[in-house]
């Protein structure tokens, strides 16, 4: 296979996988605990994880320093605990409207770049100011979901952006791959006393669930991550950022199909601002800083999964 080709396998594969997790978030979620689910998700992925780095790389690999590993312990408390608030909104809102409201993560990426002292182009911002009027479109009261819900989806966004954003700014592991591993072990080991604090039975879980939170384990933390780590070493940010407003697409069709979800004209009103202003968004920072007229600050606009 061409590099090309593997380039789209892997582009196509954090599409459909990425975009598919959130309903195997709310599979998974029906019959077990929230927070006992994504306590062990990432406990159990990210022993696989490293003991796939291990098998791959060797022991090495996963030495990292005392700042490395206070870093990746603090990313790992805000991304799985970005991915647990998630995990207990979807109980009470649908899943194509949360996966719109995550969509935004990119556009607050920018936002805290801006707010760090960074200087965005004139056209990211203009995208941004656009993309909150449609989350503002989203997240009324109303559709299905309850305003619990919606401000959880919201910290959720808030909480892989901050992630998001400061990963690259802290001292981090070399391998991404070591450094994930450590991000998920340590945000489930954080979870894991809250999940353990909840009433669960396993014989009320059923098969539904079961496969749910496996297909979240094998293919939403260890397939789709390690598509999309090869991707940010293979194709250009530009190409691999589309992810961002081709996985709410993929979540409202199977909200649609499996889950009977409705699309309201709100739902659709709110995805159209929010999915058009990533894509400037996206564009934008993708191009060169010598080719903008406004001051230069294009880069990655995030690195969420």
């Amino acid at each position: 296979m061409t590099h090309a080709g593997k380039v789209w396998v892997a582009l196509w594969a954090v599409y459909i996988i990425w975009g598919s997790t959130y309903l195997g978030i709310e599979l998974a979620g029906e019959t077990i605990p929230p927070l006992f689910a994504v306590a062990w998700r990432f406990l159990v992925a990210g022993a696989l994880m490293a003991g796939w780095v291990a098998w791959r790389r060797g022991f090495s690999a996963l030495r990292v320093s005392r700042a490395e590993l206070g870093s990746a312990a603090f990313i790992g408390v805000l991304l799985p605990g970005a991915n647990a608030l998630l995990f207990v909104a979807e109980q009470d809102v649908p899943i194509g409207l949360a996966s719109l409201v995550i969509a935004s993560v990119p556009l607050l990426v920018v936002a805290l770049r801006y707010a760090g002292g960074d200087r965005p182009t004139r056209g990211s911002l203009v995208g941004v100011a656009i993309g909150f009027v449609g989350i503002a479109v989203l997240v009324r009261p109303g559709g299905g979901a309850s305003t619990t819900g919606l401000v959880l989806v919201v910290g959720s966004a808030v909480a892989w952006a901050v992630g998001s954003y400061l990963s690259g700014r802290l001292p981090m592991p070399r391998d991404a791959f070591s450094a994930t591993a450590l991000e998920m072990l340590v945000g489930g080991l954080v979870l894991l006393p809250f999940g353990l604090a909840t009433d669960f039975d396993p014989s009320e879980w059923s098969t539904r669930s079961i496969l749910g939170w496996w297909y979240l384990v094998l293919f939403g933390s260890l397939v789709g991550y390690t598509a999309y780590v090869w991707l940010l070493q293979n194709a250009p940010i530009s190409k691999v950022a589309t992810y961002a407003y081709v996985n709410p697409v993929v979540a409202i069709a199977l909200g649609a199909i499996v889950l009977h979800e409705e699309i309201t004209w709100r739902i659709a009103l709110g995805a159209a601002i929010v999915l058009a202003s990533v894509a400037v968004v996206v564009r934008r920072e993708s191009v060169p800083p010598e080719a903008e007229a406004a001051p230069a600050g294009a880069g990655r606009v995030s690195d969420s999964s």
